[in-house]
């Protein structure tokens, strides 16, 4: 009998200990969770997009995010990156190529916001100005379809050539083009990212070259172009882009609250000076 009653006293006291020792457990995985840096991983291209994410490290580690960039040198893998979730968001692309992206390849993506926008510029080594350019010009400018429509109406908004009415410019190709007084030559057949060697080589009269592609290669757009896109209503600001419904994420919202925030806005002024326009500036 006493053996039995010593063995329920035990049981009970052993019950007790669990119960609390539970209780303390799920009361320190709460204030974990609670305390707990959570981590959003976003892959972009080298200049100026990892440069921008890198400025807004430690703002959005003051909120308890961090964030992991992953570096891409093409136009393609970022978004394959993103539909099969490698990737919590992307941040290379404008909205007529995130759209276009989204008609080929059947993408749900969504933009979260934008960020800035790269001037695409006119460069040249014989010329120094758009009036310069001598009739039957050789332009030359990359193989990218997507970029053509940017590259031509940007050409229009200078007087150079007239697009065909009612085309729609974003999507505007060569065959688009109506008049061309100057008789301009165009070569659409290179790689974007080998653009700036053959400026180098000084392979044609003049070249259109995408802002980031110019950084990479030390040119200064606002200094170096002879001709540079203006920012007013441009609709190629740079995104982040994230899967449908991760818009309404709080570390996705946090990252583009960051990136459109006024430190990093003038950060953008001041290190590109003109060369990276912020999406504010734009408007």
């Amino acid at each position: 009998m006493k053996k039995t009653l010593l063995a329920m006293i035990l049981a009970i006291l052993t019950a007790a200990l669990v119960a609390c020792g539970g209780a303390d457990k799920e009361e320190g995985t709460t204030e974990g969770a609670e305390g707990e840096t959570k981590t959003i991983k976003v892959g972009a291209s080298p200049v100026p997009h990892v440069e921008i994410l890198e400025e807004a490290k430690p703002l959005l580690e003051e909120k308890g995010i961090e964030l992991d960039i992953v570096e891409f040198t093409d136009y393609v893998l970022p978004n394959k990156s993103l539909e099969s979730e490698d990737l919590d968001a992307n941040y290379f692309q404008h909205e007529p190529y995130l759209q276009s992206q989204i008609a080929d390849n059947d993408y749900k993506f969504v933009s979260a916001g934008g960020v800035h926008i790269e001037p695409i510029g006119v460069y040249s080594k014989r010329h120094e100005s758009l009036d310069d350019l001598p009739d039957g010009a050789k332009i030359i400018m990359s193989n990218s379809v997507a970029d053509h429509g940017r590259m031509l109406s940007m050409l229009e908004d200078k007087g150079l050539i007239t697009l065909k009415e009612g085309v729609d410019k974003t999507a505007a190709t060569l065959e688009d083009i109506a008049e061309n007084p100057k008789n301009l030559e165009f070569e659409a057949d290179i790689e974007a990212p080998m653009l700036t060697k053959a400026y180098e080589n000084d392979e044609a009269d003049a070249f259109l070259i995408n802002g980031n592609f110019a950084l990479q290669a030390n040119l200064n757009p606002a200094e170096d172009a002879i001709a540079l896109e203006s920012p007013e209503n441009n609709p190629y600001v740079n995104l982040i882009v994230v899967r449908e419904g991760d818009e309404d994420r709080e570390e996705i919202k946090a990252l583009v609250e960051v990136l459109q925030s006024e430190e990093i806005q003038e950060f953008i002024k001041t290190k590109y000076k003109g060369s990276v326009i912020s999406a504010a500036q734009g408007e």
